[in-house]
């Protein structure tokens, strides 16, 4: 995007803040001012070996071990079949290629195989492991496992060098081996669907295992609907209840069963009686969710059997048990195991450059948007405390040691589990209201995943807390032309799991209506609180609603801004809703495209993709389908950058006999360089080595059903929104009974900033926001471009020693990376 080559363009250039494809080659997250050089580990091994239990997302970590190794100079060899393809060696090592680390990003399992082995457990097994190793030079390993297989290889790295002790005065390697193998390296990464590892706020594979269940329970949902069931749902969590707790919050489950929170006593009564109270509300289904693990106060088992027994003894439901079972491990993985797979193994492969001899062994783990390295055996020792806790009934403990995620999801299920509709208050009158107040609801911008799933909670919360709620329908418009109505407890039954905007929405700012007869419908329908779900239009609305608060009084009551957009573009927040759902759908489509090419000789593929000036989507959804570029507004590119593109696309292909490529291009990167002049450009220059297809996805991205992060977040924003939104009510409330507070605090945007949800007045966002382009001036995700780069192994970035086994003439299979 040059600058100087926007004469005629509608789309002005970037502001300077931004950076060009060259300024962000070396910007890795987390290691700003340090030099990053190419071949710097170039005489290094590492092996990476996966151990335990299979994870969806496993294989993208592979991949970006191999891939970041090459980049760096270093060899890097599988290690199959776990820990006892270590012990076994010969064929079990093996040295990566970069064809063998292709194609395989959005594959499920492990491509490298995993297996139980007790031979590692004792010294004799650990000293063939390590004689094995040493033969091909490994002192580097990078594991991708439980608790159980970071903890072996712990225990390996402290006895390493006595272990080559005694190979050398077995002569058994040579004293040249000795001395260059003579300290270990171990960087882990946890791979476990359960989330059970303390330390990290999402383990690898964990959201593609709540995919299967959501799956699962929406498919059974329907049919259960249709005759008036109940389903018991088994759901894999033998220590650990986060996927039981987390798909509960997102499909409505009426009930769940974990083992951190047992039921109290008398529960077999309060179950019954909750189901019985909501088929009298006019459900017609009951979903109840049992974790493997699941057990009462006193540590006794609770099955799906024992509950759905009682069910039918005691209501005469017609009840069915579903055992997931494996189901949830199978798959392929979400887009967001594929990201956290590729970030992890990229940072894994710097923290063993990074280590010194006598470096304690670290893990790498998500802290919130950031992959940090965190001492293994600590978080080991916290992971085997909670079942410590729980071992001795001390279930408080063991929910504090979880962490704050498990702890905020539990609290917000915990909250709406308890809920009941206040008498009177299931039909849409509002007669019954005990406040005497209005809050009000409105969807603002594009239609996003999630909304509808924010609009639930905040309804139901809002009920039970005496308050009446309008459902503002179709915007401003509905506001306008008095489209308004009561939200009763049913109306919103089963809102969680459907897409787009039941409210309705329109793409239109409060300017435009006219901000004094905004004003005046507020004032007649007595409004005390509003809550905007929407896009830019919705924070931006809000803000000049928080500026216009000197000439009309009725802005003077509690706002707050829930950001729901699938391009991740409002400032004060670090994530969006719907942009989950959307990253989701875009890997679905271009996994589906990569396919149609497999019996297509040397083919590529440019799509694009929504996000207005905001090339998030285009940014995360490359590192996701793996991408050879991804052009977006807020990187400059040229047309030197697209000639190089090109030959690097047409190297691959002549010298490699590539199949197929993909290039995604944010919708608005460039008024010049648009998507037709991209794809003839690729096309002329291609011929006779590939040919081009192009795929403008559209609304496809807005559509489809909420992802359980999408539902999950929407509920808990929600959730927080109406306690703020009542809280300030109270403290702003006259004697008179009317509510008025200008402060900036009461007109604010809920987002997530760093794991934590905040609340910021839209009046201190101005200065972080670009208008004209709809942008936040500061953008955590383009940190993550270098890596893209990397593991597409461009030109431009990437250095590839003599010797080392990853050039492009090797490449036999692509997966477009």
């Amino acid at each position: 995007m040059d600058s100087t080559s926007t004469s005629g363009s509608k789309h002005p250039p970037p502001p300077q803040s931004y950076r060009s494809r060259q300024d962000s080659v070396m910007a890795l997250p987390g290691r700003e001012g340090q030099e990053l050089t190419h071949g710097s580990g170039a005489g290094k091994a590492i092996g990476v070996f996966t151990s335990g239990g299979d994870s969806q997302g496993m294989n993208s970590a592979v991949r970006a071990v191999v891939r970041m190794g090459f980049y760096l100079g270093c060899k890097v060899y599988y290690i199959r079949e776990g820990y006892q393809g270590m012990v076994d060696g010969g064929d079990h090592i093996q040295e990566a290629t970069w064809a063998s680390s292709s194609g395989i990003m959005q594959m499920g399992g492990t491509v490298i195989g995993s297996a139980r082995c007790a031979d590692f457990r004792s010294r004799d097994g650990r000293l063939k492991a390590a004689e094995n190793l040493v033969k091909c030079n490994i002192t580097n390993l990078v594991v991708i496992g439980g608790d159980g297989s970071l903890t072996g290889a712990n225990l390996f790295r402290i006895e390493w060098s006595s272990l080559l002790d005694e190979l050398l005065e077995a002569e058994r390697i040579t004293p040249d081996l000795h001395q260059q193998c003579s300290h270990l390296n171990i960087v882990g990464m946890v791979g476990s669907i359960d989330n059970d590892f303390c330390g990290t706020d999402m383990t690898i594979g964990t959201d593609s295992a709540l995919h299967r269940i959501i799956e699962a329970v929406d498919a059974i949902a329907t049919t259960a609907s249709s005759h008036q069931r109940a389903f018991v749902l088994e759901v894999m969590g033998r220590h650990c209840g986060y996927l039981g707790l987390v798909a509960a919050l997102a499909t409505e489950a009426d009930w769940v069963f974990i083992p951190e929170w047992p039921p109290e006593a008398g529960w077999e009564d309060t179950l019954c009686n909750k189901l019985s109270a909501e088929r009298a509300l006019g459900q017609r289904l009951n979903i109840i969710l049992v974790a493997e693990g699941a057990i009462d106060r006193e540590g006794k088992s609770i099955t799906a059997e024992m509950v759905k027994n009682l069910i039918i003894e005691r209501l005469k439901y017609d009840t069915r048990i579903t055992v997931l079972g494996h189901v949830q491990r199978g798959g392929k993985p979400t887009a967001f195991d594929r990201i956290l797979g590729a970030r992890m193994g990229a940072e894994a492969v710097l923290a063993l450059m990074d280590a010194a001899p006598g470096t304690p062994a670290c893990v790498v783990s998500l802290d919130g948007n950031q992959t940090v390295r965190v001492p293994l055996m600590e978080c080991v020792q916290r992971t085997k405390a909670v079942q410590n806790a729980m071992d001795a009934k001390n279930f408080e403990e063991a929910v504090r040691l979880r962490g704050k995620s498990f702890q905020n999801n539990l609290a917000t299920y915990r909250k709406l589990s308890k809920l009941r509709p206040p008498k009177g208050l299931c039909d849409s009158s509002g007669k019954h209201c005990v406040t005497g107040k209005k809050l009000a609801v409105m969807n603002i911008g594009a239609p996003a995943c999630g909304a509808n799933a924010a609009v639930r909670s905040f309804v139901r919360l809002a009920l039970t807390k005496g308050y009446e709620v309008l459902g503002i329908h179709d915007s401003f418009d509905g506001l306008l032309y008095g489209d308004v109505k009561s939200l009763a407890w049913t109306d919103v039954q089963s809102w969680t799991g459907r897409g787009g905007s039941l409210l309705g929405t329109k793409k239109i700012v409060a300017s435009k209506y006219g901000m004094d007869k905004i004003a005046a419908k507020l004032k007649e329908y007595d409004i005390s609180g509003l809550l905007i779900v929407g896009g830019f239009e919705a924070y931006h609305s809000a803000l000049q609603m928080a500026e216009a608060r000197e000439q009309f009084d009725a802005y003077c009551i509690p706002i707050v801004v829930i950001p729901c957009t699938i391009s991740n573009n409002v400032p004060g927040t670090d994530f969006s809703l719907g942009a989950d759902t959307a990253l989701n759908e875009i890997a679905d489509i271009c996994d589906r495209i990569k396919q149609s090419a497999t019996g297509t000789k040397r083919r590529l593929f440019i799509v694009e993709t929504m996000g207005g000036y905001c090339g998030y989507l285009a940014t995360m959804s490359g590192l996701a389908g793996g991408a050879d570029a991804a052009y977006i507004y807020e990187e400059k590119f040229n047309i030197t950058d697209l000639r190089n593109d090109v030959n690097h696309l047409k190297d691959k292909i002549i010298t490699a006999g590539v199949q197929r490529g993909l290039i995604l291009r944010n919708e608005n990167a460039n008024a010049n360089y648009s998507t037709d002049f991209v794809f003839n450009l690729f096309s002329e220059e291609g011929k006779g080595t590939f040919t081009c297809r192009k795929n403008v996805l559209g609304h496809m991205q807005q559509g489809g059903v909420p992802s359980p992060f999408d539902r999950n977040y929407g509920t808990k924003m929600a959730s927080k929104a109406v306690d703020y939104i009542i809280g300030k009510i109270e403290e702003n409330t006259k004697e008179d009974g009317t509510v008025y507070s200008n402060s900036p605090d009461s007109a604010v945007l809920l987002g997530m900033t760093k794991r934590h949800l905040s609340f910021t007045p839209v009046q201190e966002l101005r200065a972080e926001t670009n208008f004209e382009q709809r942008l936040p001036k500061n953008q955590w995700w383009l940190k993550l471009r270098p890596l893209l780069r990397i593991l597409a192994k461009h030109r431009e970035t990437a250095y590839v020693p003599e010797g080392v086994a990853c050039g492009v003439d090797e490449v036999e299979d692509e997966d477009n990376a």
